[in-house]
């Protein structure tokens, strides 16, 4: 019996099937076939911008408290965590050596007093002198107009006017010196003084104690702080923003801080300043944001999640922010139209909290483009639209 088909008949189709099996494969699962991507299409709508960044819980006001001389930490009457009020006594220090400099300036100031007595009563001398000798010696030039004392007695009781007037000279002089010694002598006994008084340790404001920089017995010198105050009702976050991110940031925007040690609970705040200067390393901007009620609790140097909110921009072009891609030095979307692919160079604008993007120029309402791909693009790649890359490729 003959069979239908001859064996070569066979392998010639059993070839060509597997040709055929091996296309499809290649045309849908190889590097030949179409990309798979996500689509999405350019859209109107209002955006509303939302700058993130991470901050710093941090006191506003704060204050170093220590010694404007050396000394030893002789009692400290607070600890860590202690709220204090202005003036409250916070500790005293022993003066080391100041006290016997304090008595040995009293002293010199003391006898800087008794020269400018001296001085005065010189002084009080040389006057009357001078008024005894000028009447002397007016009563001698009368008599002598009358021939009734001889030239050289005339010029003896002249030279004593003279004499007696540099005398007055000298001890107004040598009075004016001892006045300004007596004054910098108070002035070296008061500054001592007021080093004596600052050993007594006050609060310069109303706040916490955050730390003990020096324990009683240890040696502290001018300037060195002993203890730190922060106000805790003045806490505010130093929120660092990228720099190409934050235009419209300005004081007075709504803000929402998340901290991380309540990481469900959200606090409203405001930005309360901008700072003048950047960071040009980080490239970043730096904003300080306070709490509209301060949490109870909150601890400085916590880290903390801000969000500061912009006012929304009126209705404009917006594409979803995953669609922006770069193709050298060119920033853009790719645009699926009439089964082709071409890149489209786009200016952008804000971008919202829902990671839309405005653009500005480049793209017309309608226009569809590409989200998400399996890889790299080209122009004139072929691709194939899916709701999404997520499992197998069919």
């Amino acid at each position: 019996m003959n069979l239908p088909f001859s064996r070569k008949t066979i392998i010639y189709a059993s070839v060509a099937l597997g040709l055929a099996v091996l296309g499809w494969v290649v045309l849908n699962s190889g590097p030949m076939a179409p990309i798979r991507v996500t689509v999405a299409r350019v859209t109107r709508k209002e955006v509303a911008p939302a700058l993130f960044g991470i901050g710093t819980v941090e006191a506003r006001r704060a204050f170093l408290i220590g010694p404007t001389a050396p000394a030893r930490v002789r009692a400290l009457y607070v600890d860590v965590g202690d709220r204090v009020r202005t003036g409250q006594l916070l500790a005293d220090l022993d003066p080391v050596d100041l006290d016997a400099r304090v008595v040995s300036s009293a002293a010199a100031s003391e006898r800087g007093r008794s020269t400018v007595v001296t001085a005065e009563a010189q002084l009080r001398d040389a006057l009357k002198r001078r008024d005894l000798a000028r009447l002397e010696a007016q009563r001698h030039l009368d008599l002598a107009r009358g021939g009734i004392v001889s030239q050289s007695l005339l010029d003896a009781k002249l030279l004593e006017r003279t004499s007696a007037e540099s005398l007055v000279t000298a001890a107004e002089a040598t009075l004016s010196a001892a006045g300004k010694d007596l004054e910098r002598l108070s002035a070296d006994l008061g500054g001592q003084r007021k080093q004596r008084n600052s050993l007594r340790l006050f609060a310069t404001g109303a706040g916490r104690v955050t730390s003990r920089e020096a324990e009683p017995g240890s040696t502290v010198i001018a300037g060195q702080a002993v203890l730190r105050l922060e106000d805790p009702d003045s806490l505010w976050v130093t929120v660092r923003l990228d720099q190409d991110r934050s235009a419209g940031l300005k004081a007075g925007l709504p803000a929402e801080i998340v901290l991380r040690s309540r990481p469900n609970q959200s606090f409203p705040g405001h930005v309360a300043r901008v700072e003048p200067i950047s960071d040009s390393i980080t490239e970043e901007r730096i904003a300080r944001v306070t709490f509209d009620a301060i949490p109870p609790g909150t601890t400085t140097h916590e880290m903390a999640d801000t969000t500061i909110r912009i006012p929304p921009t009126p209705q404009a072009l917006t594409v979803p922010n995953a669609s922006l891609r770069s193709l050298g030095a060119k920033r853009g979307v790719w645009v699926r139209a009439g089964g082709r692919l071409r890149f489209a160079p786009v200016q952008v604008g804000a971008e919202g909290a829902d990671g839309d993007v405005e653009i500005l120029q480049g793209l017309k309402e309608g226009d569809e483009v590409l989200v998400y791909s399996e890889r790299d693009l080209e122009v004139d790649d072929k691709v194939r639209v899916v709701k999404s890359l997520e499992g197998r490729r069919r």
